[in-house]
């Protein structure tokens, strides 16, 4: 780890060891960036370093209010993913440092959450963890699984994990259902466009292939008691933190 030392030098911090690709990819792409130094710390050590640091890349570290008074020269807070919700966003606001995260649809990150998910439900469906057994036991026919086929699929939070994931169930022979808080506004934009963009409309004419049955807030509970399957693809943040409990646990 570098220490306080020249200033030509823009230092940036990987908080922990998890996910030990971010920091292993990053190091490889600047190698021809000798100003740029890359580290990691386990996370028991973030806060004891972060005022040496002028970027900092959270992971899975809670970036509050304390550790980013102590971040006196971190200009950017980055987050390797999508999720901020370790990040205190106003207090980083309030110290003048910038936060940011990599777009999920634009990088891979929703195609592989998407086919994650369908490779659980897979799992679940077919009792992977039976069948390994029944492998090892050399026994044939068991357990007897099911298929996502004819099953009605909930999409809980329709934003680019959500469309990925309708785009690859679809061919599986699913129902699909799908809330959003802002769908009549996307589908009204699509229908009446007065920026000329064709994008929205060609991504609401898919939507309209994908999903057999659209709804807001209102509609989970009555599409949640018709789903087989339901698939959770919200941000956490203040309105979605402990959602499972109080919206299924009735």
């Amino acid at each position: 780890m570098i220490e306080n030392g020249s200033n030509n030098v823009t230092r940036v911090l990987f908080c922990g060891s998890h996910w030990p690709a971010s920091q292993e990819y990053t190091r490889e792409y600047l190698q021809s960036h000798p100003f740029i130094q890359v580290d990691d710390v386990p996370l028991d050590d973030v806060p004891d370093v972060l005022s040496k640091y002028h970027i900092c890349v959270v992971k899975n570290f809670r970036m509050d209010s304390k550790a980013i008074s102590c971040a006196n020269q971190m200009k950017l807070i980055m987050q390797f993913g999508v999720g901020l919700e370790g990040v205190d966003i106003d207090a980083a606001t309030n110290h003048g440092i910038r936060v940011a995260r990599i777009p999920g649809d634009v990088t891979g990150n929703s195609t592989a959450c998407a086919e994650m998910a369908i490779y659980l439900m897979m799992g679940l469906l077919r009792r992977q963890k039976e069948m390994d057994l029944a492998v090892k036991q050399r026994r044939a026919g068991v357990p007897v699984g099911e298929t996502l086929l004819g099953k009605t699929v909930f999409i809980l939070g329709f934003g680019n994990i959500g469309l990925d994931l309708a785009t690859r169930l679809k061919p599986f022979g699913v129902r699909i259902l799908a809330t959003k808080r802002r769908w009549a506004l996307d589908l009204e934009q699509s229908n009446d466009s007065t920026d000329g963009s064709q994008g929205s409309s060609i991504q609401s004419h898919k939507i309209g292939e994908l999903v057999d049955k659209r709804g807001g807030p209102d509609d989970i509970y009555d599409f949640a008691g018709e789903a087989d399957i339901v698939v959770i693809c919200l941000a956490l943040n203040h309105d979605t933190v402990h959602f499972m409990f109080c919206a299924f646990c009735f």
